[in-house]
């Protein structure tokens, strides 16, 4: 699966290759502020924002509509500007709240740094403006700025890193049983 994938990565790298050159304007600096602001654009260089920003694609979502499905196919991640949103996961019959999202909060990492299908619904909880970052922008990157690249892809596994460690603190305190079984995996 993944090879199928990484296929598609480069083949739409290729068909985008006349947009991989250096971006050093079109930001202007309070977009550029409130994006180096954001935890996934942490320590990233003006240009190498601009460079992203410039391949995202703005997305609106209405309250109550989804930015995507569990097992859907993902090849982006979000981050998310206005709005408040939440992640939501199926156990059993019903649906249940993860967590909450707000402005510079990104989601959707896991799914395009394992490359497998979407692990939770995320639906909008108020109206929302998000950007979305194609997986194949995050290898133009990796092309045209491999220190870059590093940076942001650090940035994920630190927040996939986070939620992590939430959730160990929270399994030790209520189910110490499924962290035991966790760990043996």
């Amino acid at each position: 699966m993944a090879n199928r994938f990484q296929s598609q990565v480069i083949a739409m790298i290729h068909d985008s290759a006349s947009q991989c050159s250096p971006e050093t304007s079109g930001l202007s600096p309070q977009r550029l502020k409130l994006l180096q602001n954001m935890p996934i654009f942490g320590a990233l260089s003006a240009d190498a924002i601009n460079f992203i920003e410039s391949r995202c694609i703005q997305r609106q979502v209405q309250a109550r509509q989804a930015f995507f499905y569990e097992d859907d196919p993902a090849s982006s991640i979000f981050v998310l500007e206005t709005g408040n949103a939440e992640v939501m996961k199926q156990c059993g019959d019903e649906m249940r709240q993860l967590r909450q999202l707000g402005p510079g909060d990104s989601f959707g990492e896991m799914a395009v740094v394992d490359m497998n299908p979407r692990g939770a619904t995320v639906r909008a909880i108020t109206d929302c403006d998000a950007l979305e970052l194609p997986a194949a922008a995050l290898y133009e990157l990796y092309q045209y700025d491999l220190e870059q690249f590093t940076l942001i892809q650090m940035n994920m596994l630190r927040e996939i890193s986070r939620r992590l460690r939430y959730l160990n603190a929270k399994l030790a305190a209520t189910r110490p049983d499924i962290l035991e079984t966790a760990s043996k995996v």
